[in-house]
């Protein structure tokens, strides 16, 4: 996976909730949707919704508008690219896009440079 989503999922999304909603706002960027109607779609709770929607604000992947609806509107290139890079991979591989989500950072650095060692140090 591509270190920079890595990245994005350890900054910005704190559970499989916050993948859902982005990816399905993702898949209708003009609907704004409302807490309530996420609530609904996805059948969360309140809390996990309000949460996830600050996040993905805070990251700039979404924008709420006057009337408290939150849509797709990703600040950079770069984000949208990440943003449909993540829904590829959470189509094909969901089980790995959950274990980036759920590791801590220092895991997959750990991962990453024992994937150069020729054999394990000795403990």
């Amino acid at each position: 996976m591509d270190p920079r989503l890595v990245d994005l999922l350890n900054g910005t999304i704190a559970s499989v909730w916050g993948v859902e909603i982005l990816l399905l706002m993702r898949h209708d960027p003009s609907r704004a949707w409302n807490s309530e109607a996420l609530v609904s779609e996805l059948r969360s709770s309140d809390l996990v919704v309000v949460q996830s929607l600050e996040r993905l604000e805070r990251a700039g992947l979404i924008v709420r508008d006057e009337g408290g609806g939150s849509r797709f509107s990703p600040a950079t290139p770069e984000l949208k690219r990440l943003t449909d890079q993540l829904d590829e991979e959470y189509r094909l591989r969901p089980g790995l896009v959950r274990r980036a989500i759920v590791s801590p950072p220092g895991d997959k650095l750990s991962a990453f440079t024992d994937a150069f060692l020729l054999r394990k140090p000795s403990q």
